[in-house]
């Protein structure tokens, strides 16, 4: 519900029932009354070599607007028809795009900011729903092979796919530097000029405005994106570059509206959490949509759809006579990613829009707050569309006897989804053009710590304000939700399979999700901004005491237990986690003396250099420090005591020799700390304005005792771990030798025995033949 958030869309939730009912079967038939003709492109078994089979060229329906074999492609348009028509209605609405009494810089700039805007949004998503389709979601060859065999026939779905994300990067590029002129333009106050002038401004805009540098990020951001879909095919690479599109988001989120909200970092995060849930989940429709003419395959009958639909439950795809119909399974994976991305963009948007509309006036009364209401609105009514895919559409899309029917109202509901869509993108630029009711700007009187940090002080430190004082990190809660969620799932399937798991690793994860939301948005992270010794409270914990129980609930063995393999040419999570887990990456980061330089080395790199005042000034230095200190010690304590896959493990004795002598370092650095006389980061620190408790040098010698103290405790815990594994892995030997002995008579002490018998009889023969020769 943000802006430049593109729009969301429902995904389908996770719940599902396969079973048939009298609602399935009345939906299918309204399919078929809707007046929709039957093109023929997907036929009974009968007719399978009727030259009405032939696939339509243009990979569309025959049909008026969408049939079994998908929607046409006049319509495919209708949802960049109603992006446009969404957003024009919205900024006349809410009168953004109204002319200026004073710096007005032309109709120009009022309308084609937005529409550059409204472009590049659906431009972004569309490449990142099609590279979310080519790397997870989408075979890559015809044959369902996974080998690197290089002439094995790409699947057109999978051709088609890349070819619509290349072109789609191009007008991604291409408005990304409309939106860098436009915006410069807009914010000067002045029309569109090739004066030398306004060229110099504008290279100026770029280089040392914020916004600018924002804009010209996305825009190197997009070209390397692009440039790489021209180009690239392995599935590792395509991975790699739908990472470095997500970081084009980043920016988007930085700026704007949300970077100087009251709460700004937790407007940030949301919107950022808002802006990858709305690319992938509207990608995704877009995807579907122009691709909907290639997942029906080519000759394919309703016999073998009905074959694809009953083996895609499994993973596996039904091959007819030409392409595989692959529309079941596509939509059955993709609707499990779309109802993460559904809660995620409800969520966040219902974060985001409680941080700039604080009372129900001003949802209701204002312009701005009525357009979100709007949005929330066709929200819901995208969740159930996507309902009734979950429940209703795709079980049905292998019935022979409504197959046909289910696979018209099948693409009829995702047009209706790419309309309301395309029209709620609209209003979300239109947002991000109008001013929230809720003041944007720093206060005059602001307070130096609000200045260095974004807010006030909290009051005094007290015992019970360890427990009380809060401050949610909307991207880490996120963090812990689908943790929760997701190893529950799996939790539940693996039972419902017939298989346990342990309560205990169980325990274990619950307890170091709720350690890593308090460390991240409680107390330790409220005081750690303005008290070096919580600031250490909260660093230990997140990189000693959370991951410690986080490691315990062995969360890769789950995924491996209850992920389904594929069986085609597709790369699932299962997959995925596969290839990380043995990737060269993960045997370096894995290594134990690797592991252990880097839990140990890092600390003294981070508080002695200048990345330590850039966390705590930056929310991205931030926010990437906890994510570096919490990975460091979650893959440290992995390698000591995890049970989870790791490509090497380390002999226990190096394991307590390595754990000593990271105890020794903290140990180390502690001291040092408690015994130095210059403030780290004193241009924060000691500008804070804080008026009560210790001195700055005096609080920051606390918080070395504190990294000596806590860093010590948890290490000792693994230490223990370690012996008592040590001690259990020699136990469970002696107990496989003796199991080998039962079965083999003690075979192996008894070749033991007879080599020191045969050895005892030599030497026997060796000192008679001696005393022989000593008796000559």
């Amino acid at each position: 519900m943000l802006e430049r958030s593109g729009n969301p869309r429902v995904a389908a939730p996770f719940a599902s029932s396969g079973i048939a009912t009298g609602a399935t079967r009345r939906l299918c038939r309204f399919g078929v009354q809707a007046g929709v003709a039957d093109n023929g492109l997907v036929p009974s078994a009968a007719e399978s070599s009727s030259p009405a089979a032939a696939p339509n060229p243009s990979g569309g329906a025959r049909g008026p607007v969408a049939g079994p074999a998908g929607i046409t492609r006049p319509w495919q348009l209708a949802g960049l028809a109603a992006l446009f028509l969404g957003l024009a209605a919205a900024l006349l609405f809410s009168g953004a795009a109204a002319a200026r009494g004073v710096s007005d810089p032309g109709a120009l700039v009022r309308w084609g900011l937005p529409v550059s805007k409204a472009i590049h949004n659906v431009s972004l998503a569309t490449v990142i729903g099609g590279l979310i389709f080519a790397v997870a979601i989408l075979p890559r060859t015809l044959n369902g092979s996974r080998s690197k065999d290089r002439d094995a026939s790409e699947h057109p779905a999978f051709t088609r796919a890349l070819a619509i994300s290349a072109a789609a990067g191009a007008a991604w590029t291409l408005s990304a530097i409309a939106v860098l002129v436009l915006g410069y333009a807009d914010i000067a106050g002045q029309g569109i000029s090739g004066d030398p002038e306004f060229t110099r401004s504008l290279v100026y805009f770029m280089t040392d405005i914020e916004t600018g540098r924002a804009w010209l990020t996305v825009v190197i951001i997009a070209a390397v994106v692009t440039t790489a879909l021209f180009g690239v095919r392995s599935r590792g690479a395509l991975a790699a570059t739908l990472l470095l599109s997500l970081m084009g988001l980043v920016p988007a989120a930085l700026i704007g509206h949300s970077s100087s909200s009251s709460d700004h970092e937790g407007a940030i995060n949301s919107l950022g959490l808002h802006l990858v849930g709305v690319s992938a989940w509207v990608g995704g429709i877009i995807m579907l949509a122009l691709l909907s003419g290639t997942l029906t395959g080519t000759g394919a009958g309703a016999g073998a759809s009905a074959s694809a639909g009953s083996s895609a439950r499994s993973g596996t795809l039904t091959k007819a006579a030409g392409n595989p119909d692959i529309t079941e399974p596509t939509l059955r994976r993709f609707s499990a990613l779309a109802g993460f991305a559904f809660a995620l963009v409800f969520a966040s948007g219902v974060v985001n829009a409680s941080i700039r509309v604080t009372n129900w006036g001003d949802l209701f009364g204002s312009s701005y707050g009525q357009l979100i209401l709007a949005k929330a609105a066709a929200t819901l009514v995208l969740g159930g569309i996507g309902l009734m895919h979950r429940r209703w559409v795709i079980p049905q899309l292998g019935d022979r006897a409504v197959g046909r029917s289910a696979r018209r109202l099948l693409w009829q509901l995702v047009l209706a989804e790419l309309i309301i869509m395309g029209a709620t993108s609209g209003i979300a630029v239109a947002l991000g053009r109008s001013a929230p009711p809720k003041p944007t700007t720093f206060a005059p009187d602001a307070s130096p710590a609000f200045i260095l940090s974004g807010y006030d002080l909290p009051p005094e430190l007290t015992p019970d304000r360890w427990l009380t004082e809060w401050r949610l990190d909307w991207l880490w809660v996120a963090v812990a939700l689908f943790g929760l969620v997701a190893y529950f799932l799996g939790i539940r399937k693996v039972l419902k399979r017939g298989d346990s798991w342990s309560w205990f690793r169980s325990i274990n994860w619950v307890i170091g999700l709720v350690l890593l939301t308090y460390v991240t948005s409680g107390p330790p992270s409220v005081y750690g901004r303005v008290l070096f010794s919580a600031h250490m409270v909260d660093h230990m914990a997140l990189t000693m005491v959370a991951p410690l129980f986080l490691v315990l609930g062995a969360p890769v063995t789950l995924a491996l237990r209850a992920l389904t393999p594929r069986r085609d040419s597709s790369r699932g999570p299962r997959e995925w986690l596969l290839i990380f887990v043995h990737s060269k990456f993960s045997q370096l980061v894995t290594h134990p003396l690797f592991a252990a330089a880097n839990f140990a080395g890092s600390i003294v790199l981070f508080y002695y250099s200048d990345a330590f005042g850039y966390a705590m000034r930056d929310h991205v230095g931030h926010e990437l420090m906890n994510l570096h200190f919490a990975l460091t010690g979650y893959i440290f304590v992995l390698t000591m005591i995890g049970t989870d896959p790791l490509p090497r493990r380390a002999p226990y004795p190096m394991r307590l020799l390595l754990l000593l002598a990271t105890m020794g370092f903290h140990a180390f650095f502690g001291v040092a700390i408690m015994g130095g006389t210059g403030l780290l980061a004193a241009d924060y620190f000691g500008n804070l304005g804080r008026t009560w408790g210790p001195s700055a040098l005096l609080d920051q010698q606390m918080g070395g005792a504190v990294a000596w103290g806590i860093g010590e405790v948890p290490t000792l815990l693994v230490a223990i771990g370690v012996a008592v594994m040590w001690s259990r892995s020699d136990a469970r030997e002696s107990k496989r030798t003796d199991r080998a002995a039962d079965r083999n008579n003690d075979a192996d002490l008894t070749a033991y025995n007879d080599m020191f018998a045969k050895l005892a009889e030599r030497d026997a023969r060796l000192d008679e033949r001696n005393s022989k020769l000593e008796g000559r």
